[in-house]
């Protein structure tokens, strides 16, 4: 099936394409079940890397079977996503046989569907800082083709300081699900330079708020398991059978650094950068680290 870029529009305040525009009322109407769990983040900030986590936490012992049979993004289905006519986020969710059902969404806090919020639903948000989050979707839509083509690194940079990326602007997103939190206590907000950092630390923390507690065996298995080099080489995790995606310019799973960003800006990227950075965090208490 051959897949056509898409054009960047406005949507609902925010720039989006088709395909995730395209099943928007079933979207919103979607109905969720009070142990549904949201895996939350704008793209590439490591939102597959957790939701194999969380499938490895609730079914890595129960159906191992779903490890080597299933890919990631069948366990963990995006919700609002509309690739072809039978391939919808909203029904491949509605016949999830797996009970949490584990929900991936890409959305700004503001266009959720209301029922994830009255059935007061656990949503764990992953964030990545802003340098390695352009840098990653650079790669990301290089090689995926349901998203616009990229361009040039430099106006990529602009476009991206500007807001003018599929799910909209990275600083309207953190900020939004970050102050979701303050009134919302059943959201977990991570970081992926802490996950880095310490992924067993960051696991545990996860688990005390999902009320899970494995043992210490099954920790050190879902440990190894998550390390980037596993999943790289990991064709249930790595994407490799999308047909969405060209494997020839870049891998879904690239490098799962922090600092990334050092090998791509220029001095006078990165001091403007800065400069814009500022002006619009300047009202935040979110902190970010751009190195571990």
């Amino acid at each position: 099936m051959d897949f056509s870029r898409p054009e960047l529009f406005d949507f609902q305040g925010i720039s989006m394409t088709n395909y995730f525009s395209d099943n928007w009322e079933n979207t919103q109407n979607f109905q969720a079940r009070p142990n549904d769990i949201i895996i939350a983040s704008y793209p590439k900030a490591g939102g597959t890397w957790l939701s194999y986590l969380l499938d490895l936490l609730y079914f890595g012992q129960s159906s191992p079977e779903r490890q080597t049979s299933i890919p990631i993004f069948r366990r963990a289905i995006n919700l609002e996503s509309k690739i072809t006519h039978i391939c919808r986020g909203t029904e491949m969710l509605d016949k999830l046989p797996t009970s949490p059902r584990l929900i991936r969404t890409h959305l700004p806090v503001q266009l959720m569907p209301n029922s994830f919020w009255e059935q007061n639903c656990k949503v764990v948000y992953v964030a990545r800082n802003a340098k390695d989050s352009v840098v990653s979707y650079f790669h990301f839509d290089r090689m995926t083709l349901i998203f616009p083509e990229p361009g040039e690194w430099s106006s990529y940079l602009q476009r991206f300081m500007k807001g003018k990326m599929v799910f909209g602007s990275w600083y309207d997103h953190v900020n939004g699900w970050w102050k979701k939190k303050q009134s919302y206590s059943k959201l977990h907000f991570m970081f992926y330079e802490e996950m880095i950092e310490d992924i067993g630390r960051e696991m545990d923390k996860l688990c005390s708020f999902l009320g899970l507690s494995p043992s210490a065996e099954e920790k050190e298995r879902i440990i190894d398991r998550v390390q980037f080099d596993q999943m790289k080489t990991n064709n249930m995790v790595n994407h490799s059978g999308l047909k969405i995606m060209n494997f020839n310019v870049s891998s879904f799973i690239r490098k799962g650094k922090v600092g990334d960003w050092k090998n791509h800006f220029t001095v006078a990227q990165n001091e403007e950068f800065d400069e814009d950075y500022g002006e619009k965090m300047k009202d935040s208490t979110l902190q970010f680290r751009t190195e571990v």
